[in-house]
Order: C-alpha cells, then sequence, then structure tokens
C-alpha cells in the first residue's frame, strides 16, 4: 500500500461494511494476526475481517505469555497500527477491558479512534489468562453485564461491534456460561462468545440457545474441536476466529530455519519454503518508495 497515496475506506466504512456482514447470517472467517507483517499478507487475501488476536500480539509485541501483562497502552498502540496499513475490518482483542468501568469506557473509545471496528472484552479476573487454559476465573456475572453495558453507551459509532465474551465454561461449567451469554446479551451486546466448549454437541447446544451471532474459537491444540467451514457454518456460528494458525505456522518456519543454519552454518540446505525476496519487497511497499524517489529525482 502506498501510504501517501492512500484511498482506502474509512473507519466508519468498514465498521458498517462488518456489522452488514455479520447481519447477513453468513459466516464470517477471521484469520488471526499478530504483528505488521501477518497484518499486511492477510490484509491482501480478501477476508471479510482480520482478528487481531490477544496471545499473539502480547507474545510478538512484549515476548510475553497472554496473562494480563500487556497494558491498555501497549495493545491500542497496536490496534492503531494494524489499522493504519490495512483495508479490511479489524476485529481487535481487549482483555477485560484493562479495569472497571471507567477503564472499559475509556478501551472502547480509545480502540474505536485508533481504527477497530469490533471490540471483544471477556468476564475473566485480572489478571487474565489465556482462554485455553485451566484455572480461570471469572468476575461476578452481573459486574461483566455492566461493562457491557458501558462499552455500548460509550461507542460513538453504532456500528462499532460490541463482542462480549465468558470464560465460564472450563471452571463453572457450560450452563452458566450459556446463563451468563444471556446476561451479556440483555446488556447490549452485539455478538456472543462462550469460550472454550469441549465437544461438538456443547457447540450445537450454545448455538441453538441464542438468536445473537455467536463466535467460534478454533485454536489448533486447544481445548474446542477445529471443525472444518461446512461444520461451522451447518452449527449456526456468525464469527470464527482462527487466531493461533498463522503463529504456530510462522513458530514452525523460525524454528525449522534456525535449526537449519545452527546446524550447517548457512541456509543453503534449510528445507523450509521460503518467502521469494522480491515479492517480500513489493509486500512491504518498496516498489512505491521507487516510484516515489523517481518522481522526486532532482533534474540536474
Amino acid at each position: 500500500m502506498n501510504p501517501i497515496h492512500n484511498t482506502r475506506p474509512t473507519a466508519a466504512q468498514r465498521r458498517a461494511l462488518l456489522r452488514s456482514r455479520i447481519q447477513k447470517g453468513e459466516l464470517v472467517i477471521a484469520p488471526g494476526v499478530f504483528e505488521m507483517v501477518s497484518a499486511t499478507m492477510a490484509d491482501r487475501m480478501g477476508f471479510d475481517a482480520l482478528y487481531m488476536t490477544g496471545y499473539g500480539t502480547v507474545a510478538s509485541y512484549l515476548g510475553l505469555p497472554d496473562a494480563g501483562l500487556a497494558s491498555y497502552a501497549d495493545m491500542v498502540n497496536r490496534v492503531q497500527q494494524f489499522a493504519s496499513i490495512t483495508t479490511t475490518p479489524m476485529i481487535c482483542d481487549a482483555d477485560t477491558g484493562f479495569g472497571g468501568l471507567l477503564n472499559v469506557m475509556h478501551t472502547v473509545r480509545g480502540y474505536e479512534a485508533a481504527g477497530a471496528c469490533a471490540i471483544q472484552l471477556e468476564d475473566q479476573e485480572f489478571p487474565k489468562k489465556c482462554g485455553h487454559m485451566l484455572g480461570r476465573r471469572v468476575i461476578p456475572a452481573q459486574q461483566m453485564a455492566d461493562k457491557i453495558r458501558v462499552a455500548v453507551e460509550s461507542r460513538s459509532d453504532p456500528n462499532f461491534l460490541i463482542i462480549a465474551r465468558t470464560d465460564a465454561r472450563t471452571t463453572l461449567g457450560l450452563d452458566e456460561a450459556m446463563r451468563r451469554a444471556e446476561m451479556y446479551a440483555r446488556a447490549g451486546a452485539d455478538l456472543l462468545f462462550i469460550e472454550s466448549p469441549e465437544s461438538v454437541q456443547e457447540m450445537a447446544k450454545i448455538t441453538r440457545a441464542f438468536d445473537l451471532p455467536l463466535v467460534a474459537n478454533m485454536v489448533e491444540g486447544g481445548r474446542t474441536p477445529v471443525l472444518t467451514h461446512e461444520e461451522l457454518k451447518s452449527l449456526g456460528y456468525g464469527l470464527a476466529i482462527f487466531p493461533a494458525t498463522a503463529f504456530l505456522a510462522a513458530g514452525a518456519a523460525f524454528e525449522g530455519v534456525y535449526n537449519s543454519l545452527k546446524a550447517d552454518g548457512s541456509s543453503t540446505k534449510t528445507q523450509v519454503p521460503l518467502y521469494e525476496f522480491q515479492r517480500f519487497s513489493q509486500l512491504m511497499g518498496f516498489d512505491w518508495v521507487s516510484e516515489f524517489d523517481q518522481a522526486h529525482a532532482q533534474k540536474d
């Protein structure tokens, strides 16, 4: 993308587009992006939405686990950077809202101003943990319902989507998770996200119970079965996020390349597929840099 001659859709246009796609009732697929190269590449693929994964973003930005260590300032910085280089609507993880009700108001306004099209808020206690880990604790359901109500009141664009996630399934059981989701729906959430159901039967029970669009979190190696597109669609999910797929693939590639370099002292024997250098340079925008230099070259 040429950052100087930028004709991409506005954030308001992208939010309206995402809401329209969700409301159509078709399954929206959102791959996880976690740093600027992944965001740039996924943005060119024609997806209906991108998902800024908290796990991957914290790992790539801070080199730390997704355990409540990233601050609001850390994450809103990433939202702004991702949104500044992409044209695809971006769904952004905001953990617990980084505190109480006042923090939630500040977070919603900050994420919206930074260019997010949807914000995901969860009912874990602080410090939070990855949604597929054991030992997660949740706040009282009414406290989370109040957070969702404040989030809805705080947005300036009605097309800015509020995703309410509950992590109650693992510790308190599916029925409690569904009870909480119903409370969050009444508080005004646009989408419901019941984290880590543990079977297809549980997923089907969830989708039968609610009229609002539901989020499926497809984490390879996580607690929820990873289903095909047709299976997710037939169950009735409205949004499927794949937060980990790209960074797990990248991690495997990194390990393979570095092992080869360590063993051979060169890249000549690596078996890891490599992106062609010229294509990668074009992806990063060196073509428009050359055009800019030529257009502004000094004449003798």
